[in-house]
């Protein structure tokens, strides 16, 4: 909400890094009280993207416990992310996920999520400290170890990458059909992929489309779906 209106919106740092690393044209799938036709969506688009949010995936849809008073939900968003997510893997439609869509990406697969993370015993404190300047918010906070043979050690020429952290939900129990790319110090899932998926299925927990040309990994994150995309559009057109 905006003042007293609904607003369909998606951050800005989210539109540049689609058109500036992934060299692609990012058109907004509006989510409404009515869900849009998920069969009309993927007949127009080459990818999806799903982006971070304020709002967190209603625990209802995980079989969760009642969520924290003051936990914003997007109920319209999590009846089109959750029936189009599937779908698209399935048709072969790339599919990204950062944060929320990480967290949504799992939920729609069959996993569960950790309502709040830094409760869990054994498990660090991953949220951000709203008090510093965005530039120190989206900082550098922790390693992640990147798992033998996964895409991401393969992009990234490395074993493990610095990433930031602003968080305060994770995976669970992850879905049966993804297979870890990443992991945090304390073990908790930072990335998996869609092992079925006949195209690029991938969600990471951090933000990796904050200043995504100032960091070669993140941009070579986003080419690489911005690939999967263009491939998609090949395919199309040959068949």
């Amino acid at each position: 909400m905006i003042g007293p209106h609904p607003f369909h919106a998606v951050g800005e740092k989210y539109i540049a890094a689609v058109v500036q690393a992934a060299d692609c044209l990012p058109m907004l799938i509006p989510v409404l009280e009515t869900p849009l036709d998920v069969t009309q969506i993927l007949a127009h688009v080459d990818g999806i993207f799903f982006p971070g949010s304020p709002s967190n995936v209603a625990p209802a849809h995980y079989a969760g416990g009642p969520s924290e008073p003051g936990t914003l939900h997007d109920p319209h968003r999590d009846a089109t992310t959750l029936s189009l997510i599937p779908r698209a893997v399935a048709s072969g439609v790339p599919v990204f996920g950062v944060c929320r869509g990480f967290q949504e990406m799992n939920v729609a697969m069959g996993g569960t999520l950790h309502q709040r993370v830094h409760e869990v015993e054994g498990l660090h404190d991953h949220r951000e400290d709203k008090e510093q300047p965005l530039e120190v918010q989206y900082g550098p906070a922790h390693d992640v170890l990147l798992e033998p043979g996964s895409l991401l050690r393969s992009l990234a020429g490395a074993d493990r990458i610095r990433v930031n952290s602003l968080h305060g939900q994770g995976v669970e129990r992850l879905a049966p059909d993804l297979a870890i790319e990443a992991r945090a110090p304390d073990g908790l899932i930072e990335a998996f992929r869609v092992k079925s998926a006949p195209s690029f299925a991938l969600a990471v927990q951090w933000h990796p489309e904050w200043q995504v040309m100032a960091n070669p990994f993140s941009q070579a994150l986003f080419a690489e779906f911005g690939r999967a995309a263009r491939d998609k559009v090949q395919q199309d057109a040959s068949s």
